[in-house]
């Protein structure tokens, strides 16, 4: 699932520093390379799922604001083939943080409908239904 868009990353850093991150070619084409943002959104995604499968039920049904912001992020962070700036270094590692967090449950995910992320199954307590094995029968002459 992809947590960010092109548009959504253009619409953030602007196209000038996506053309600049992405058009490696000889000579350059002065565009977009979508290949390259979408290896780097795929990448993203792979990351953030690792993190909310331990949580979560995947595929969101919804993608919170807050998922598309720390993908953004990782995205940009991503593209840079040499040493990012220092935003975008603490924003990347803002967003890793973020991540541990939800992972751990300590942020939640609410959606845009109000509602609550799907909780991924075999989280929390576990009851079984066998029968007690000490029961007032079984004890006679014990109690």
């Amino acid at each position: 699932m992809s947590y960010v868009t092109t548009d959504q990353l253009s619409d953030r850093y602007g196209s000038n520093m996506l053309v600049d991150l992405t058009d490696r070619g000889t000579p350059a084409s002065g565009a977009i390379d979508t290949d390259v943002v979408a290896r780097a959104v795929a990448d993203t995604a792979a990351v953030i799922d690792g993190h909310l499968a331990k949580r979560y039920t995947l595929p969101l049904s919804e993608v919170p604001a807050l998922i598309t912001d720390l993908a953004a992020s990782i995205a940009i962070w991503k593209l840079h083939v040499y040493e990012p700036s220092g935003k975008i270094e603490a924003d990347y590692k803002e967003a890793m943080r973020q991540l541990a967090a939800i992972a751990a449950g300590t942020i939640t995910l609410p959606l845009a409908s109000g509602a609550e992320a799907a909780g991924a199954s075999g989280t929390g307590a576990r009851i079984t239904d066998r029968e007690r094995p000490f029961t007032e029968d079984t004890m006679k002459g014990f109690i």
